[in-house]
């Protein structure tokens, strides 16, 4: 029996992959990796921190970066030469699972790039070279699925959306009820909540990560828009509707958008609920708005034992994504 532990109990550490394509972040990606090593930072206060590199050159750009924060624990820092297509570790990189005896195994399931939307032929490869690292077994899983089209309370509750899994670009040979056996098999879980769609700009067709998330056994936070004309408005009403038809969900609470974020005249997919839960920190994107407040008060109203840290994301998100979709944890 095998399950997935939810992303608040213990780590041995988080897996990331530095971001280098000027496809995905354009101009911006000197800020991009400056954030990103903030993040690396606060991370490392609890945890080992694992970075895949592309070579030489990003190796040294990334311990450059990384030597200003003069009190930061290198020994919790880990580069592997493992070439990747693109920074999004959440998605191509190993799922982790426990089994019945405690042990460690990771998920291999196919990694498409969202559909077959961009390269991915580095990507798919780093499942395996992050098990034979570690020197766990790996289980190579016949079903495309990213880390952040899933949201698991460790309990057997697994939260996800139609319009991401039910793609026919993801699985268009397996049924939703292979698709929830699979996701029962593999992860652990008992009932799969579906939620409908995410939000405008999310080019994964709706990851729940940007919408929905566990924080604990029977709670869960929400982004809910407020203004009626936001094209975000009418999906995010019926995903909260859904919710509270969920008997199993005993706690519904509520986060603003931030206000739109745009990059050349397309709306990017900027939510408060792609934070990621760390040992010791809940590293939050924000966006530079009022609602930034709001959003960081709440989240540490949430998470009373870990610092909530807010760090500026307008220009990841060029990338369409932020922290949680950067991030994959190890459990400990």
């Amino acid at each position: 029996m095998l399950r997935m532990p939810a992303e608040w109990e213990k780590h041995r550490g988080t897996w990331l992959s530095y971001p280098h394509n000027p496809d995905t972040f354009f101009e911006k990606i000197d800020n991009v990796r400056e954030k990103y090593v903030e993040m690396i930072y606060w991370v490392s206060k609890g945890e080992e921190v694992h970075i895949n590199v592309n070579d030489e050159e990003m190796e040294n750009d990334l311990k450059r970066r990384l030597q200003k924060y003069p009190d930061l624990d290198k020994n919790k820092i880990f580069i592997h030469k493992f070439p990747t297509n693109d920074a999004w570790c959440r998605d191509h990189g190993a799922i982790f699972v426990k089994d019945e005896n405690n042990n460690l195994i990771a998920l291999d399931f196919k990694f498409n790039a969202w559909g077959n939307k961009y390269p991915h032929d580095l990507d798919d490869q780093i499942p395996q070279k992050m098990a034979e690292y570690l020197k766990i077994p790996s289980i190579k899983i016949d079903m495309v699925l990213e880390g952040g089209s899933i949201d698991v309370n460790g309990e057997g509750l697994l939260l996800t959306t139609e319009s991401c899994l039910l793609n026919p670009n993801r699985n268009p040979n397996l049924s939703k009820e292979e698709i929830e056996q699979n996701l029962k098999k593999y992860l652990g879980v008992e009932k799969i909540l579906w939620l409908k769609d995410g939000i405008v700009g999310d080019d994964t067709d709706g990851h729940v990560d940007d919408i929905t998330r566990f924080v604990d056994k029977d709670t869960v936070i929400t982004i809910v828009e407020e203004n009626k004309n936001d094209e975000n408005y009418e999906p995010l009403k019926e995903n909260l509707q859904r919710l509270k038809s969920f008997k199993e969900i005993k706690n519904i609470i509520t986060l603003p958008m931030p206000e739109p974020v745009y990059y050349k005249g397309d709306r990017l997919p900027a939510s408060y609920a792609n934070f990621y839960i760390s040992n010791y920190a809940v590293i939050v994107p924000i966006f530079n708005c009022q609602q930034d407040k709001i959003a960081l008060q709440t989240l540490q109203s949430i998470f009373k034992d870990r610092k909530v840290i807010g760090i500026e994301a307008n220009d990841i998100v060029v990338g369409l994504g932020t922290f949680h979709c950067l991030t994959q944890q190890i459990p400990a």
